[in-house]
């Protein structure tokens, strides 16, 4: 069916919220033609931002949307008996994009990797929630977070949802004091996010793996994640930590207190490199806000430090002897490759902190131990051959030396001799 739709067909779309079934559009469209020629940009700029919209280019037009009628000029083609709604707000929002985007048949023309169930996930969100419950306006609907008029798709990095933009999208409103004000919501979220370590992989590493807000509270259904699942969002990712928390008494105690789980140590936005130093009772470390020496804890605590600690030394120290062989022209690469294994046992020793366990940490720790004493052994052994080495190319040189000057004087003797006999003239 051509763009060239009538008026009742738009207003039946509307009122029965069935998805339009027009696919391309008319290149007489008044309302844009009128827009375009309008002074304000509120009124005026929605046509330009439009031309780059996924939805122009798949050919839906004002109307879609707005309702009216496109092939009437002035206010006319705005008649609210031609189904027109002018700028959707709440509710209408969720109905009108809804409409298209509910319909699985519908979308399948288009996109058929799409998810239809967008509307029913937002109105189990804390946006929809108090949408429907108390009518407030004030939360973010579709429109919000998607751009009207210039909705690109997520891949595209001009689009408001693009992995690395969404934190500042959401910061829109999450950032405004007056509008959070009501809702007794902290405004620092996205500050303390941009100085996480996620946002450094997001954002300055091109990670696109890495979170942003939508990782971990959901897009559609945004709400903050449960005392309960917390461990469950983050072991998306970090699986192995999670399984580890997991078993723990830790996760007993930490839901028994109504603790956020791998929030209480790492904290939720601000989350930072995680290093050793927040292991153990020392400056910086986490176990200090509930832990002391004197308590189980705490021992805990300094038991699974001193081992990683312990490994980490080791494995520098046989790095360094390595080092050492290798620029000495020995053949150590075998030691080498071999020490990647010690490191890899020491990640594993750190996953396994989540236990709580330093018996669990040093079984882990163990493997990496034992081939970083290999490796020690082999680079001190290259080394000493080396020195070996070293002192019988010394000696050989020494020999050849004396030969050398044993070789020089018998030369001048044999050459010297018949001058001083007594029969030469």
């Amino acid at each position: 069916m051509n763009r060239n739709v009538t008026a009742a067909a738009v207003v039946v779309a509307l009122v029965l919220g069935g998805a339009p079934e027009v696919l391309a559009q008319d290149s007489s469209d008044m309302c844009v033609e009128c827009h375009r020629a309008l002074d304000s940009e509120p009124l005026a700029g929605p046509v330009g931002h439009f031309e780059a919209d996924i939805h122009a280019a798949a050919g839906f037009g004002c109307v879609d949307c707005h309702g009216g009628d496109a092939s009437i000029a002035g206010p006319g083609g705005m008649d609210p008996a031609l189904g027109f709604i002018g700028a959707p707000r709440g509710e209408e929002v969720i109905a009108v994009c809804g409409r298209c985007h509910s319909d699985g048949e519908f979308m399948r023309q288009f996109n058929p990797s799409l998810r239809v169930d967008q509307v029913a996930e937002y109105w189990t969100s804390r946006h929809g929630q108090r949408l429907a419950a108390a009518g407030d306006t004030a939360v973010a609907t579709c429109a919000d977070c998607h751009a009207p008029h210039g909705i690109r798709p997520a891949s595209d990095p001009k689009s408001t949802v693009y992995p690395p933009t969404v934190a500042s999208t959401c910061g829109r409103c999450h950032d405004d004091a007056a509008r959070m004000g009501p809702y007794d919501i902290p405004v620092d979220q996205h500050e303390n996010y941009a100085r996480s370590v996620h946002h450094e992989a997001l954002v300055e590493g091109g990670d696109h793996s890495a979170p942003t807000c939508n990782d971990c509270h959901g897009n559609h259904g945004a709400a903050p994640p449960g005392l309960s699942w917390v461990g469950n969002v983050c072991g998306q990712c970090h699986a192995v930590m999670a399984e580890q928390y997991g078993e723990s008494r830790h996760a007993q105690t930490f839901a028994a207190l109504g603790m956020p789980g791998c929030a209480t140590c790492h904290s939720n936005h601000e989350i930072r490199e995680a290093g050793d130093s927040l292991l153990g009772l020392g400056d910086g470390a986490v176990c200090t806000t509930c832990h002391s020496d004197s308590d189980r804890g705490g021992s805990a605590a300094m038991a699974m430090r001193a081992g990683i600690d312990s490994l980490v030394s080791e494995i520098e120290a046989a790095a360094i002897v390595l080092h050492e062989a290798e620029q000495a022209g020995m053949e150590v690469s075998a030691a080498q490759s071999d020490l990647t294994d010690s490191r890899s046992a020491l990640i594993m020793g750190r996953a396994a902190m989540h236990s709580f366990s330093p018996d669990a940490v040093t079984e882990a720790l163990a493997p990496g131990r034992e081939i970083a004493r290999t490796s020690l052994e082999e680079g001190q052994s290259a080394l000493q051959d080396l020195r070996v080495r070293r002192m019988g190319l010394i000696a050989s040189v020494a020999v050849i030396l004396i030969l050398i000057l044993a070789l020089v004087l018998k030369v001048r003797q044999i050459e010297s001799g018949p001058a001083d006999s007594p029969g030469r003239a």
